[in-house]
């Protein structure tokens, strides 16, 4: 059976195990091991996730199959267009890629969205990452390349967006 539902404090522990499964195997081929550290560390620290799902930042979704969490998704609005639906983050367990779960995550948060009055969902992704094919099959398209400082690396990304 699986459910998606929005996550709490009481899952903070969960996301940040859950990263670390994913984040691995995800970035191993395109970003240098100490990047995937820092951004880790910078992003999933428990004490981050808390302020995030506390603050109502980001709002957190958890997929669980069978009542195990395998996959999450964070939204948040955009701030300088209200228009907008940020996916700003979309992860599920390698073992589960392929059963069709970040496409529910996907139509959760867009539901979400248009529940909040938003015309688009935006996402940003790595030129590298191959989970830029999902995306396009899902109807995102890329509308601009950007490269975003932080720290000391460089984010190479496309911004991909989908009219809701």
């Amino acid at each position: 059976m699986i459910t998606i539902r929005h996550a709490t404090l009481a899952d903070v522990k969960t996301i940040h195990l859950l990263a670390h499964k994913i984040w691995w195997p995800t970035y191993a081929e395109i970003l240098e091991k100490e990047q995937i550290s820092f951004m880790l560390d910078l992003f999933y620290a428990e004490s981050k996730l808390k302020k995030y799902i506390s603050s109502g930042e980001q709002s957190f979704v958890l997929l669980t199959e069978n009542e195990q969490s395998v996959a999450f998704a964070a939204y948040a609005a955009d701030q300088e267009n209200e228009d907008i639906m940020v996916l700003e983050k979309i992860y599920c367990l390698p073992e589960t890629q392929g059963k069709g779960y970040g496409k529910q995550l996907i139509e959760f948060v867009a539901t979400q969205a248009k529940l909040a009055g938003k015309s688009y969902l935006q996402l940003y992704v790595h030129r590298q990452n191959k989970a830029r094919n999902f995306y396009e099959k899902m109807n995102f398209k890329v509308i601009k390349e950007v490269d975003r400082p932080l720290d000391k690396y460089l984010l190479a990304d496309f911004v991909m967006e989908k009219e809701l």
